[in-house]
């Protein structure tokens, strides 16, 4: 198997940045992506004339976002953490790294449903609706935070007040989201009643 001692020095310095620019490409898609899913759906309540044109819009959007840049990232991002690891193989007998590479495992998976998202909703076959969209893509930010802490942390995860703190701030952020969310619905059907009255 081959080693640090094996590969240029500066190799393991050349994964770790490419690593971390790709999970950074890779991530700023996963959230943008569903987000533009939600905008697919919600065209589904414009007049007729609009509907088409804004969803061929946003279907176009999607793919182009998630092939030229989502996949990429994701590409680069397994790529480099390959190399990563053939740098520091004793990080595979390590509990973080097992815990981490599950979380990876969720990702990709959240991935590829992600695919089959935007393929349901380019044939009109979501059953998706925005409310559960909205929580689907929170999903990511989670897994993130959770990424993070355990590359930062390692074998000393923290489990004190600090952690829960931050599980805290993200819970509230994702509450944020979906109460602006509904509450620009609910000022919207507001505005929609006044103007029929």
């Amino acid at each position: 198997m081959t080693t640090l001692a094996a590969l240029p020095p500066e190799a393991y310095l050349w994964f770790k940045t490419l690593h971390i620019v790709g999970v950074v490409v890779w991530f700023a898609g996963l959230f943008y992506l569903v987000r533009l899913f939600i905008y697919h759906r919600e065209a589904e309540d414009l007049a007729p004339e609009l509907r088409a044109a804004f969803q061929a819009q946003y279907g176009l959007m999607e793919k182009r976002l998630a092939n030229i840049i989502t996949t990429p990232g994701m590409v680069v991002a397994v790529a480099m953490a390959a190399g990563l690891l053939i740098s520091n193989p004793a990080w595979l007998q390590q509990g973080w790294m097992h815990a981490k590479l599950g979380f990876v495992a969720v990702l990709l998976a959240y991935h590829a449903f992600c695919y089959r998202l935007m393929g349901q909703l380019q044939s009109g076959n979501c059953h998706w609706n925005p409310k559960q969209l909205r929580a689907l893509n929170e999903l990511p930010t989670l897994l993130l935070v959770i990424v993070v802490m355990l590359v930062v942390f390692k074998n000393q995860f923290p489990t004190g007040a600090a952690t829960w703190f931050m599980v805290a701030l993200v819970v509230f952020m994702a509450a944020s989201i979906q109460f602006y969310a509904r509450w620009r619905r609910l000022r919207a059907e507001r505005e929609v009643a006044l103007d029929a009255g």
